[in-house]
C-alpha cells in the first residue's frame, strides 16, 4: 500500500505534465476560436464603410453639380438683371435706380408746303424707369437729369413749275423753273427734367438753332444758265416746357400709362419776320422758330417684358393762330406785288409713335421706333390757301445707347425720313446725366 500510494504520487508529475500540454492546447484552440468572429466582424464593418464612403463620395458629386447648376441660375439671374438696367439706362434714366428711355424724336426743322408750315418737330421723347415699392417709370423724386443733345438734319428737294402750256408732248410754250434745294439743320438743345414726386416730372429744353438753304434755279432762255441762292439763319430756338404724370402703378405684368402735356413757346425768329430776296421769293435769313404757340397732351403706354420693352403713344398738337399784321413783297412774272397777312391758322396736327427696346448687355441696347404725325391745312383769315396742302411726316428710327458710368449714357439715334417733307436723315446725340 505503501508502495502503490509511492507509485502513485511518482507518476503524479508527469500526469500533471500531460495535463498542462493538453490543457495549454485545448486553451490555444479556445482562444483561436475566440479571435476568429472578431476579424470577421472587423472584414464586415470594413466594407460597410467602404460602401458608405462611396454612397457619401455619389452624394458629394450631386450635391456639387446641384451647386453648379444654381450658380448658373444665379448669374444667369444676374445677367437678366443687367440687361434690363441696360435697357432702362438706354432710356435715359439714371442708372442707379436702372431707369431707360427708348423713343426719341427731338425737336426739328422740318419742311412743308405753302406759308407757316416751317414750324418744329413734335417732341415724343418717352422716358422708362424701374419699378420701385409703388412702380414708377418717371424720374425719381428730388432727381434732376441734364440732358444736353446735338441734332443734326438734311433734307432735299426738287420742284418743277410749268408757266405755260403743251402744243404737243415735246413742244412747250411758255417757262420752265426747276429748282433743287439742300437743307442743313443744326439744333444744340438744353434739356433737364426734374422729379416732383416719384409719379409726376416737369421738363424744359432750351434750342439753338443753325439752319444753311442752298436752291439751285434755272430757267429757260435764261442765257446766265444756273443760278445758286444760298441763304442762312442762327439763333434761340422755340423753348418748351412740359409735364408728365404717370396714371397707375402695375404690379404684375401690366403697362404704365403716363400722360403729358408741353408747350411750345414761339421764343425763335418766325418766317413773318425776315426778308424776302424779290427776284427769287426766298428768305434772305432762315427762321429759327415755328411761330405760333402750341399746346400738346399726349398719352403713352409702357410696357416692359423682360429682356423687351415695348412702348407707343398718341399725341394731339393744338397748334394756336394770331394775328400776324405784315406785309410781304413778292415777285410774280417780273412783277412786283404786295400781299398783307392777317389772322393765320398753321393747323392742328395728330400724332403716333410706337417702338421697342432690347438690351444687348449689361451697358448697352438697342431701340427701334416709327412716329407718323398729320398736319392740317394752313388758313389765312378763315380761308384754306390756294397752295396749302395737308402734311404728313414718317419717320423710322434706331437708336443705341451705351452706359459710360453709373450717372452718364451716351444715346446715338438715326431716323429715316419717308415722306417728301420730312428730313431725309436725322441724327441726334444726347449725353443724359443724373444728379
Amino acid at each position: 500500500m505503501n508502495k502503490a500510494s509511492a507509485g502513485s504520487k511518482q507518476g503524479t508529475p508527469k500526469s500533471r505534465a500531460m495535463l498542462g500540454a493538453g490543457t495549454l492546447l485545448i486553451a490555444a484552440q479556445f482562444g483561436h476560436a475566440a479571435t476568429a468572429p472578431d476579424q470577421v466582424e472587423i472584414n464586415a464593418m470594413r466594407q460597410q464603410l467602404e460602401e458608405q464612403s462611396r454612397k457619401l463620395t455619389q452624394q458629394q458629386q450631386l450635391l456639387e453639380a446641384e451647386l453648379k447648376k444654381l450658380e448658373q441660375h444665379r448669374h444667369a439671374l444676374q445677367e437678366t438683371r443687367r440687361n434690363i438696367e441696360a435697357m432702362r439706362a438706354q432710356l435715359g434714366m439714371p442708372v442707379d435706380i436702372h431707369p431707360t428711355q427708348v423713343a426719341q424724336a427731338d425737336e426739328s426743322m422740318y419742311r412743308g408746303r405753302g406759308p407757316g408750315s416751317d414750324t418744329s418737330r413734335v417732341d415724343t421723347t418717352l422716358d422708362v424707369a424701374t419699378v420701385f415699392n409703388q412702380p414708377s417709370i418717371m424720374t425719381p423724386q428730388g432727381t434732376f437729369i441734364f440732358d444736353p443733345s446735338l441734332q443734326y438734319s438734311f433734307s432735299s428737294s426738287d420742284r418743277v413749275s410749268i408757266i405755260g402750256f403743251s402744243v404737243l408732248n415735246a413742244v412747250l410754250i411758255g417757262q420752265i423753273d426747276v429748282r433743287s434745294v439742300n437743307r442743313s439743320n443744326w439744333i444744340a438743345t438744353l434739356g433737364g427734367r426734374y422729379g416732383l414726386t416719384n409719379r409726376l416730372e416737369i421738363e424744359a429744353r432750351v434750342p439753338y438753332v443753325y439752319r444753311t438753304d442752298d436752291t439751285v434755279t434755272r430757267s429757260i432762255g435764261n442765257v446766265a444758265g444756273d443760278e445758286l441762292f444760298s441763304s442762312d439763319g442762327n439763333g434761340l430756338g422755340d423753348i418748351e416746357l412740359a409735364a408728365r404724370y404717370q396714371l397707375n402703378a402695375p404690379r404684375d405684368d401690366g403697362a404704365f400709362y403716363v400722360a403729358g402735356l408741353r408747350l411750345k413757346t414761339r421764343t425763335g425768329k418766325d418766317q413773318y419776320e425776315v426778308d424776302y430776296d424779290s427776284n427769287f421769293n426766298l428768305p434772305k435769313e432762315l427762321p429759327t422758330g415755328s411761330g405760333f404757340y402750341s399746346l400738346q397732351p399726349s398719352l403713352s403706354a409702357v410696357l416692359p417684358a423682360d429682356p423687351v420693352v415695348f412702348f407707343g403713344g398718341i399725341n394731339y398738337a393744338w397748334n394756336i393762330k394770331r394775328d400776324v399784321d405784315t406785309t410781304i413783297r413778292y415777285t410774280d412774272n417780273n412783277v412786283v406785288n404786295f400781299q398783307t397777312v392777317g389772322e393765320v391758322d398753321p393747323g392742328d396736327s395728330v400724332g403716333l409713335n410706337f417702338g421697342m427696346g432690347l438690351a444687348l448687355n449689361e451697358r448697352s441696347s438697342f431701340s427701334l421706333s416709327y412716329e407718323h404725325t398729320w398736319i392740317d391745312k394752313t388758313t389765312f383769315d378763315g380761308q384754306v390757301a390756294n397752295d396749302a396742302l395737308a402734311v404728313q411726316l414718317a419717320t423710322l428710327q434706331a437708336g443705341f445707347s451705351y452706359r459710360l458710368n453709373k450717372r452718364t449714357n451716351l444715346n446715338l439715334s438715326v431716323g429715316a425720313g419717308l415722306t417728301d417733307d420730312t428730313p431725309d436723315t436725322t441724327v441726334t446725340l444726347r449725353l443724359p446725366m443724373r444728379f
